[in-house]
């Protein structure tokens, strides 16, 4: 029966038996899946909880979807409008305006959560 995890021990216990699961070749709607499913949930609850991760900076979060989409800075001047304005940007001397945060939700897909952060 499964049960809350409350404790590291159970959380270890929990992503063992995870692994094993998906090592199978599980079919939709089985026991097992829904067993996989429902430890990967409560695994995600322990360990929000318990190992918070802290959201990355403005400026990081820019710097890495850039590269993830193989973008250059060039292209961002593009999306926030002017080149020296892009240089001011990424070097922390001209904070992002809700203009320039808005743009790189839309087309970078950053979290505005991340964008509107002091840094």
């Amino acid at each position: 029966m499964l049960k809350p995890i409350r404790n590291k021990a159970q959380n270890e216990d929990a992503l063992a038996r995870i692994y094993q699961l998906m090592q199978k070749d599980l079919k939709p709607d089985s026991k097992d899946s829904d067993e996989l499913e429902i430890l990967s949930i409560l695994v995600k609850e322990y360990e929000q909880e318990h190992y918070p991760m802290s959201k990355p900076s403005p400026l990081e979060a820019i710097k890495f979807r850039l590269e993830q989409m193989d973008m250059s800075e060039a292209e961002l001047a593009h999306i926030l409008g002017y080149r020296s304005r892009k240089s001011e940007i990424l070097s922390g001397k001209r904070k992002l305006s809700l203009a320039m945060i808005r743009k790189l939700n839309e087309i970078l897909h950053i979290p505005a959560e991340v964008l509107i952060q002091a840094y």
